[in-house]
């Protein structure tokens, strides 16, 4: 199966969604953004979700997004905790291009302000640093690419991720 999708993974605030419109739109793609796939799947914001149903089927309606995608020539921008599910990253890998936007927690923390209202899945006594750490861990074992968003724009990340791209894929962008 040919790898048409570019997969963008990371922390919440990074900018998955906000890169992913531009870089679809400079490749010619199409833009899929699972939590709006996810929101509107359940009818209520992602915060609601976790708050009314809690974190286990949050992740396992996130899971089932995932694992019903059939979207190719897609930028993909993922919501921040897939990556806790390996059949759901297993998919993604064998469509696309697991693409991690890495930022450092300072840099995250200075953009982040409505923690509580983003829908994170996070255990209630968990430090945001933690989190931070453990899904680091997680992003790198998945990535095929890493690309550093600390202190760019999205058009310059943008610009990173296609010359990332194209050293893997042998593909230029125009």
């Amino acid at each position: 199966m040919e790898k048409s999708n570019l997969v963008l993974i990371g922390m919440p605030g990074v900018g998955k969604s906000t890169v992913g419109v531009v870089l679809a739109k400079h490749l010619g793609l199409n833009f899929i953004d699972t939590d709006l796939q996810l929101q509107a799947k359940a009818g209520c914001r992602l915060q609601q979700i976790i708050s009314e149903r809690g974190l286990e089927k949050f992740l396992e309606l996130e899971e089932k997004v995932i694992l019903d995608l059939r979207d190719r020539h897609s930028v993909i921008a993922t919501g921040g905790s897939v990556i806790y599910s390996p059949f759901a990253m297993d998919a993604l890998r064998r469509t696309g291009h697991l693409i991690y936007l890495k930022i450092s927690l300072q840099q995250l923390q200075q953009r982040i302000d409505d923690m509580g209202q983003r829908g994170v899945v996070i255990e209630k006594n968990q430090s945001f640093s933690d989190l931070y750490d453990t899904r680091t861990r997680l992003y790198e074992q998945y990535a095929e690419l890493t690309v550093n968003c600390d202190s760019q724009t999205a058009n310059q990340v943008v610009q990173r991720v296609e010359i990332a791209v194209a050293q893997i894929t042998g593909v230029c962008f125009p």
